[in-house]
């Protein structure tokens, strides 16, 4: 980006999920114009097997990390007149994964609150939407195939064709797709579109609306 572009782009390693991490990423850029929220996702299982920490951890990084980062800073960008939030969410939000239950409520909750918010800063030119992502070709859905191929005794190579199958569009998203949606949200054409979930799923969603 540094190359391309010749702007000043600062790199921040932290945990983005602790308190120590957001201010962190806050000190190198207070007041920014586009926020794109995205945390790693909790993992899979069986909600039998998850205690009251593991679901506190979950909804603290896939629900309250994003609300306090967009706290922090929807309050300049309505000031400015200028600002995009984009939350990076999951497919399961409209079709929940069943060993995905950490992720399904987690998500959920965070897009309640983003579909009131959204229609509460509209008129400063500011917006709030979410990406839910299906199956893209990344480092979690290669750990979610290789749960899947552990509970099937199966292996990761069968999964990954397997569930290429049954997608519409016979393959996995690619990374570089993804980011062009996302550019889009953020760009100055993309000012009328607010509390939406847009899927990028390949149409494996079965739903028409």
């Amino acid at each position: 980006m540094r190359n391309a572009t010749g702007v000043d782009v600062k790199a921040i390693a932290c945990d983005v999920t602790t308190e120590e991490g957001r201010e962190k990423l806050l000190a190198a850029c207070s007041a920014p114009d586009i926020l794109i929220n995205n945390a790693g996702g909790p993992p899979p299982g069986n909600f039998r097997d998850w205690d009251g920490e593991t679901w506190h951890n979950a909804v603290e990084a896939n629900m309250v990390t994003p609300i306090l980062l967009i706290k922090a800073v929807v309050d300049g960008m309505i000031d400015r007149k200028f600002g995009r939030i984009v939350n990076i969410t999951s497919g399961a939000v409209k079709a929940p994964i069943p060993i995905l239950g950490l992720s399904n409520g987690a998500r959920s909750g965070l897009t309640g609150f983003v579909a009131g918010l959204a229609r509460e800063i509209a008129a400063n030119n500011v917006t709030c939407n979410n990406l839910l992502p299906g199956p893209f070709e990344t480092d979690r859905l290669t750990s979610t195939l290789q749960a899947a191929a552990k509970k099937n005794g199966t292996t990761l190579e069968q999964e990954w064709a397997n569930r290429q199958a049954t997608n519409p569009s016979k393959r996995f998203g690619k990374p570089d797709e993804f980011g062009a949606a996302c550019a889009f949200l953020c760009s100055n054409r993309a000012g009328f579109i607010t509390g939406q979930n847009w899927l990028l799923d390949g149409g494996a969603y079965p739903g028409t609306f």
